[in-house]
């Protein structure tokens, strides 16, 4: 893991799941980390248990539907380390439902997280990563971004523009500013998403496979490995997902 020492990493949706077990196994990798989400007191804590490990950690309060949001994180990472070398689009949710349930407040949430979210973060980091002519994007998909299954629709709507922007970032920032770009696609993890599900019929089924999941661990040592890889090598996607599913 020798690459990913001193490495500058900001990790959106750190407050738990695989936001949270990344970080931690970045810092203790000699990574430095800038933890964002909207629960302060939860990254707080993260990042002083990361700091008692002799870790070098910072927190910010962000909400990534916000552009202003993303913006000061960025700045805030770069008036601290002087640069910015990765970006984890980690933050999502998953309030899956049949269309004909029309939870349509839902579906507008999923779309501003998901897709939204994901953007703003970009635009956040990419303007110093060009000139710094290096970096690293990495995108938070799903297997659901490969696969649509009844209930997941707008899920994988969303998860399906995340490998689109994925690969259009790679396309356009990786032969002329050397700015990697990699897409992570986990299986059924144990993580909150299953949590805020509001559909019963769906709420049925997550209750029933939610045991299944793999551990978020298993997906930050999928990130720690597409970041670990030399600057001339671009690992564009991996998918990680339960045996047994």
């Amino acid at each position: 893991m020798e690459n990913i020492q001193n490495k500058v990493v900001i990790i959106t949706g750190a407050s738990s799941g695989i936001g949270e077990a990344t970080a931690k196994l970045l810092a203790q990798n000699g990574a430095k980390v800038v933890l964002a989400a909207r629960r302060e007191q939860r990254l707080l804590s993260i990042v002083d248990t990361i700091r008692q490990g002799g870790g070098d950690a910072f927190s910010v309060k962000a909400d990534v539907v916000s552009a202003d949001d993303m913006r000061n994180l960025a700045q805030f990472t770069f008036d601290t380390y002087g640069r910015i070398d990765v970006l984890i689009n980690n933050a999502g949710i998953m309030p899956n439902s049949k269309l004909n349930e029309l939870r349509v407040e839902e579906w507008g949430q999923m779309i501003d997280v998901n897709i939204k979210g994901v953007l703003y973060g970009i635009a956040a980091v990419l303007p110093t990563m060009r000139k710094q002519q290096s970096g690293h994007i990495i995108n938070l998909s799903s297997t659901a971004g490969y696969h649509v299954a009844p209930t997941s629709a707008v899920y994988s709507a969303t998860k399906f523009a995340v490998r689109a922007i994925s690969e259009g970032l790679r396309l356009e920032e990786s032969p002329t500013s050397h700015i990697r770009s990699t897409l992570i696609a986990p299986g059924l993890t144990q993580t909150e998403l299953l949590d805020h599900i509001t559909s019963p019929e769906v709420q049925t089924i997550s209750s029933q496979i939610k045991d299944m999941g793999i551990s978020p661990y298993s997906i930050a040592k999928a990130i720690a490995f597409a970041i670990n890889e030399p600057d001339d090598t671009l690992v564009s996607e991996i998918m990680v997902r339960p045996a047994v599913l």
